[in-house]
């Protein structure tokens, strides 16, 4: 069998699992596809001589290309002044739109979201070690540090991932069944489970960025709010549970692109405050962590 060939066969046995590393260290399928086929460029013209583990090697090689291109993107992001959010989609990625968001959703909105806010080496290191197992010694030349830098580089971005859990743990359980209770009711359509769980005397408060064109700024009585978030049914299989600010909230991210957050506070069992935030520099300085 010729080389090539050869090669060609191995690596689209790697391919779903470079892309599923490219994925997550990217968030953007169009830049993942990137990524891969870059990564069978390099194979392609060095030839597998010397190369005991294929599939290490390709993971390395997908690895150091996906950090170049996030070092990059936060060059430009610095760069931009006026950056907003969400991002222009990359190249190519309308192209998939259905399979993005399925992608996103199996890794988890509120993952993709606090990835992205992770320096390049941090979100390296913690995608490798965390998600797929490598080893920091692995892990150490890609980012260009040591195994000891390596390994705070994945502990640092785990605890940001995480986030610090300020509330006692029931406080936390019993946010997270509340919001979670009025998210669920959101999707149903179900207008008497939403004010359920909502105060009677709830107050929303909608940013600018968030206001419906000639909407109110704010919404009082649980009834009423019910019935303006029935119009976010369709919508709401893109939000998902996450700590914002140290409590349970919601963030909405179509393909892991955060669009909006949800500000809960909850009294004895209920909403009491919404505060609706897509106002881009507002969401750049929220705190937000994955809810496990």
């Amino acid at each position: 069998m010729p080389e090539q060939q050869w090669l060609a066969e191995r690596f689209e046995e790697n391919r779903s699992h470079l892309r599923a590393v490219a994925y997550r260290m990217l968030g953007s399928l169009a830049e993942a596809d990137d990524a891969v086929q870059e990564s069978w460029m390099r194979l392609s013209r060095t030839g597998a001589d010397g190369i005991g583990n294929l599939g290490g090697w390709l993971t390395t090689v997908v690895a150091h290309v996906c950090l170049d291109m996030l070092r990059s993107r936060a060059s430009r992001r610095e760069e931009s002044l006026g950056a907003q959010l969400p991002e222009t989609p990359a190249r190519g990625d309308e192209a998939n739109p259905e399979q993005e968001a399925l992608l996103a959703d199996s890794v988890g909105l509120a993952v993709l979201v606090v990835l992205d806010r992770l320096a390049p080496a941090e979100r390296l290191a913690f995608v490798l070690h965390d998600m797929f197992a490598v080893p920091f010694d692995e892990i150490a030349p890609i980012v260009g540090r040591s195994v000891d830098a390596a390994r705070q580089l994945a502990s640092r971005a785990r605890r940001r991932v995480r986030g610090a859990e300020v509330l006692p743990d029931a406080g936390l359980a019993e946010q997270r069944q509340v919001v979670g209770s009025f998210l669920a009711a959101v999707r149903a359509g179900d207008f008497d489970a939403m004010v359920a769980v909502l105060d009677p005397e709830v107050v929303v408060r909608i940013d600018q960025a968030a206001m419906a064109p000639g909407g109110p700024a704010e919404f009082r009585g649980a009834q009423n709010w019910a019935r303006q978030a029935l119009a976010y049914a369709k919508g709401a299989r893109f939000v998902e549970l996450a700590l914002v600010n140290g409590n349970v909230g919601a963030l909405l991210a179509p393909r892991g692109r955060l669009a909006r957050a949800l500000l809960c506070t909850v009294e004895n069992g209920k909403i009491v405050r919404i505060e609706l935030v897509a106002d881009p520099e507002r969401l750049r300085q929220l705190d937000l962590a994955v809810l496990h």
